[in-house]
C-alpha cells in the first residue's frame, strides 16, 4: 500500500509542536522558548537579546566593565559623595613639612617680639644710665651756670671747659630748661618766688623773669624743672 503524501507517519509529531508545549500556545511563543532559536527572529521583529546579557543587565545585576566606577569601603557612593567627602591620604613628609613651617613662624614671630623688647629696653637703660650721672653732675653743672651769671665764664681754660662739659652731655640726649621771658610751663618749671618785673609788651601770662638754677632733661624725661622767678602781666 502506497503512503499517501498528506498522511503523517505513525508516532510523529505534526509540524510547528515541540517536544512537552501548550499546544494553545502562539507560534511565536514556541519559538522564542527554543534553544535554538536566534535574535530578532520573532515574526513581529522584536529583538530578543541573549538569555545571559538579559540576567547580567536585569536584577541579578550586570558584570563589571573597563571604565566602571569602583567602591570601596571606605568611599562613598556617587549620591553620598557630597555628604561624605573623601580625604585623600597625605605623605608623612608633607605632614612633617608643615608642622615644622608652623613652628618656623612661631619662632619668627616670637624672635621680632623679644627683639622689640630689647631694642625698648636698651633705651630705657641707656636713658636711665645718663640720668643717673646727670644727677651727679647737677651740682657741677649750678655752679657753672652761677659762675655765668658772675661773669667769670666769660673766657679763659675754665669757660671751655664748661661749654665741653655741657657739649658732651648734648651728645647723650641731655638738654638744658629755663630761660628768661619764655612763658611759665608747670611741667618744665619750678616757681621758687613772684616779683614783680616789667615784661615785654606781648607778654599775656605768667612769664620766667629768671632762672635761679637751670633744669634739665633726657629726651622727653625731666630730670629736674628749672627753677624759677616769675612775673605776671600788668
Amino acid at each position: 500500500m502506497t503512503d499517501r503524501p498528506d498522511e503523517v507517519a505513525s508516532g510523529a509529531e505534526p509540524q510547528g509542536s515541540a517536544s512537552g508545549a501548550d499546544p494553545g500556545a502562539s507560534p511565536g511563543a514556541t519559538s522564542g522558548a527554543t534553544s535554538g532559536a536566534t535574535p530578532g527572529g520573532t515574526p513581529g521583529g522584536v529583538e530578543v537579546p541573549d538569555t545571559a546579557e538579559s540576567l547580567l543587565d536585569g536584577s541579578l545585576g550586570r558584570a563589571p566593565q573597563e571604565g566602571d566606577a569602583v567602591v570601596s569601603d571606605g568611599m562613598a557612593a556617587e549620591g553620598d559623595s557630597a555628604e561624605q567627602p573623601v580625604t585623600p591620604d597625605l605623605h608623612p613628609d608633607t605632614v612633617l613639612a608643615a608642622e615644622r613651617l608652623v613652628d618656623l613662624q612661631r619662632l619668627q614671630a616670637e624672635y621680632v617680639n623679644y627683639k622689640r623688647r630689647v631694642d625698648r629696653d636698651r633705651e630705657l637703660a641707656r636713658d636711665a644710665g645718663t640720668a643717673a650721672v646727670l644727677e651727679g653732675l647737677l651740682p657741677v653743672l649750678d655752679d657753672i651756670h652761677l659762675a655765668r651769671e658772675h661773669g667769670d665764664l666769660v673766657d679763659g681754660p675754665f669757660a671751655a671747659i664748661a661749654d665741653k662739659l655741657l657739649a658732651a652731655l648734648g651728645r647723650f640726649g641731655v638738654t638744658p630748661l629755663g630761660a628768661a621771658g619764655e612763658p611759665f610751663d608747670p611741667v618744665v618749671h619750678e616757681a621758687l618766688m613772684r616779683i614783680q618785673a616789667e615784661l615785654p609788651p606781648e607778654a599775656t601770662t605768667t612769664t620766667v623773669v629768671q632762672v635761679l638754677q637751670p633744669g634739665y632733661k633726657i629726651g622727653e624725661r625731666v630730670v629736674r624743672p628749672a627753677r624759677v622767678s616769675v612775673a605776671e602781666p600788668e
